[in-house]
């Protein structure tokens, strides 16, 4: 893995240890396909290691966007996860909620680091899988193109065409009227 975070950025990857839900983390305030959940964050202590990552394993219903039966969706301790890599949010504040410390609102690796006793990577995994119901809801590899930004440059660049020949025709008009 590089060691610049910024390189591994959406980079495949396959980590294997045990899962230590006893430290897992609620991301709260995730909406799938309309409706409100959370994202479970929960660190894998890696094979051979005394480090973890943290691991997104996926969304899950939450009527409020916070509060979630975490028991229910534990799956095996020990896992081999396929996923892609994803960057902290930049440390600015607390961002732990008040009526809960494993509640959320983005990932900080330092305020993370804090509440674990081992230490973390400077990333963690996003688990990508099946959409089966008896886990949470994994994302998709984010597709990696170019994305609209030709359409974007286009659309622009007609928007510029047209203000320059309205403006053509207004000035056209005034100099014709007597």
């Amino acid at each position: 893995m590089p060691r610049d975070t910024a390189l591994a950025h959406y980079r495949r990857v396959t980590v294997a240890g045990r899962f230590d839900y006893g430290q897992e983390l609620v991301l709260s305030a995730r909406s799938h396909q309309g409706s409100p959940g959370v994202e479970l964050i929960t660190p894998m202590r890696l094979a051979g290691s005394d480090s973890a990552v943290l691991v997104d394993r996926g969304w899950v219903y939450s009527p409020d966007g916070a509060s979630v039966d975490r028991k229910r969706w534990r799956e095996q301790d020990s896992a081999t996860v396929t996923g892609y890599v994803e960057q902290y949010a930049p440390d600015a504040g607390t961002t732990t909620a008040a009526k809960d410390p494993r509640i959320v609102r983005r990932i900080s690796r330092r305020e993370v680091s804090s509440r674990l006793p081992y230490p973390i990577a400077p990333y963690y995994v996003v688990q990508t899988g099946d959409t089966a119901t008896s886990h949470p809801v994994r994302r998709e590899m984010p597709a990696l193109d170019e994305g609209p930004h030709r359409s974007y440059a286009i659309q622009w660049f007609s928007f510029a065409v047209i203000a320059l020949a309205g403006a053509l025709a207004v000035v056209r008009r005034e100099r014709q009227v007597p």
